[in-house]
């Protein structure tokens, strides 16, 4: 079963002297105030905000280094927090400590444009990067939906609407800096493609969810923005129809940038949240990227496959406005969601599975999900069989967060079953915790203790997140 925080939940001791070092070498920019504290002991999980001992605002790596020594010597945690956008209780302070708000550290340092790659501070947001990329031709195309900071994208080994055609941020990230548990800063990868030199350590710190270091600096990869672009939307007359779809469209080989699945709640939510006309019922929507020929021949393919499963409404969007507004409707998805039930709270979840049993899963879980008293939206990064649900549910009602927890029980479980992962972008935080060692196995999980007692020994980076730090 899943665990929710309550046994982590056991703060350590804030050292008086441990602040007074903070003021003294921070001043203003070390905060203790209630307000600031709240802002930064909460994310958009369900779970109840667990506020931070003290946060501070640092603006370089040797600031990082500092506040990392000076809580290393007095043994409290450290929170990395980038826009605080994380859906699973990555940034929640279950320990206390010290949140190290790296939003000020927000410049794009250099862009390579003859190779491809841009280094950046954690604390540039993904829309922020690609405003500086926008007169150089290129783009960085992980699309997360939120406007996450690259920090947080590289943590969480996010993902997106893009993935299907150009990867999650674990194939994106070239190198980064990290500030380690004692304060040492390493330099992982290069700019170079590819490397043989030695253990994969880049790799090692996407997705580790801030639990092995704080990352201070991140090099990317680019990509030359497509010649033309074109999106479609269109109706199926049920789930296994759209899904079906997309499935034949991955094995035939068609390059799509982009196809996203929305169910029929969620379509009714965008309607009514921002006065869209869609037919409410499970839909798909695409994007194609390349040149004006290779786009044409893309879209005719999908037209043709999504024609033999039942699709209907087939619509396109060429122009940029009309392709923004296609993918602001998406992007907003959530927000409309929240909108089904006013006042309620979402718990999201998110699996992967092998694309050829993507049909079957979705299909399992919307029978399951028609048992629920709950709203359930689903949406989906189908392309590369990933779905999201959302369960709306009222904070009041303990019984609520039940249903929604044995639900997501049941979905992480049927994923597991079908050869995939209980979490394919969302990452592991506090929520998937109890999960990891049906997934990894106990030797698997071992490992992955080993390696952080071997660098954070006195688990002070980001505690009671992924696993539990003794066997």
């Amino acid at each position: 079963m899943n665990h929710p925080i309550a046994p982590l939940a056991v703060r350590r001791a804030f050292p008086a002297a441990l602040l007074d070092s903070l003021k003294s070498q921070f001043a203003e920019r070390a905060s203790t105030t209630a307000a600031v504290r709240e802002h930064h002991g909460r994310d958009e999980s369900p779970y109840d905000p667990q506020l931070p001992d003290a946060v501070v605002f640092v603006t370089t790596t040797d600031e990082v280094q500092t506040v990392v020594r000076l809580c290393a010597e007095h043994g409290v945690p450290v929170i990395a927090y980038g826009n605080g956008s994380s859906l699973e209780g990555h940034l929640l302070a279950v320990q206390g400590g010290v949140s190290i708000d790296l939003s000020g550290m927000n410049r794009v340092l250099s862009i390579n444009a003859e190779d491809l790659t841009v280094t950046v501070e954690p604390g540039v947001s993904r829309k922020q990067l690609n405003e500086a990329l926008k007169d150089t031709g290129l783009f960085f195309p992980i699309d997360p939906g939120a406007d996450a900071s690259i920090g947080g994208m590289s943590a969480t080994r996010a993902s997106g609407t893009n993935a299907v055609r150009y990867g999650t941020m674990r194939e994106n990230v070239l190198g980064l800096n990290v500030v380690l548990a004692d304060g040492r800063v390493i330099k992982t990868g290069t700019r170079a493609r590819k490397s043989a030199a030695g253990y994969d350590l880049t790799r090692l710190f996407v997705g580790s969810e801030g639990t092995l270091g704080v990352i201070t600096e991140i090099t990317v990869r680019l990509y030359p923005q497509p010649e033309a672009v074109s999106a479609a939307v269109c109706a199926f007359a049920s789930m296994g129809d759209a899904v079906r779809a997309v499935i034949e469209t991955i094995q035939m080989g068609v390059p799509v940038a982009r196809v996203e699945f929305l169910d029929s709640l969620t379509v009714r939510a965008i309607n009514r949240y921002a006065n869209y006309t869609f037919r409410e019922s499970p839909m798909l929507f695409f994007e194609f990227h390349g040149t004006a020929a290779s786009v044409k021949e893309q879209a005719e393919t999908v037209q043709e496959i999504v024609a033999q499963n039942a699709g209907a409404d087939f619509e396109w969007a060429t122009r940029p406005e009309d392709r923004s507004r296609l993918w602001n409707a998406r992007h907003n998805a959530f927000f409309a969601m929240l909108q089904l039930k006013p006042g309620c709270r979402a718990v999201t979840t998110d699996v992967c599975v092998p694309i050829s049993r993507l049909a079957e899963c979705v299909i399992e879980t919307e029978e399951d999900l028609k048992r629920s008293s709950l709203l359930c939206p689903i949406v989906g990064h189908v392309g590369d069989g990933n779905f999201h649900v959302a369960m709306l549910l009222d904070p009041n009602k303990p019984e609520e967060r039940a249903e929604a927890e044995g639900i997501n029980e049941r979905i992480v479980q049927r994923a597991l079953r079908m050869g995939g992962t209980c979490s394919g972008e969302h990452g592991v935080g506090l929520h998937k915790m109890g999960f990891m060692i049906e997934e990894h196995g106990e030797d698997g999980i071992d490992v992955m203790r080993s390696i952080k007692h071997a660098l954070d020994p006195n688990n002070i980076m980001n505690p009671g997140k992924i696993f539990s730090f003794a066997a």
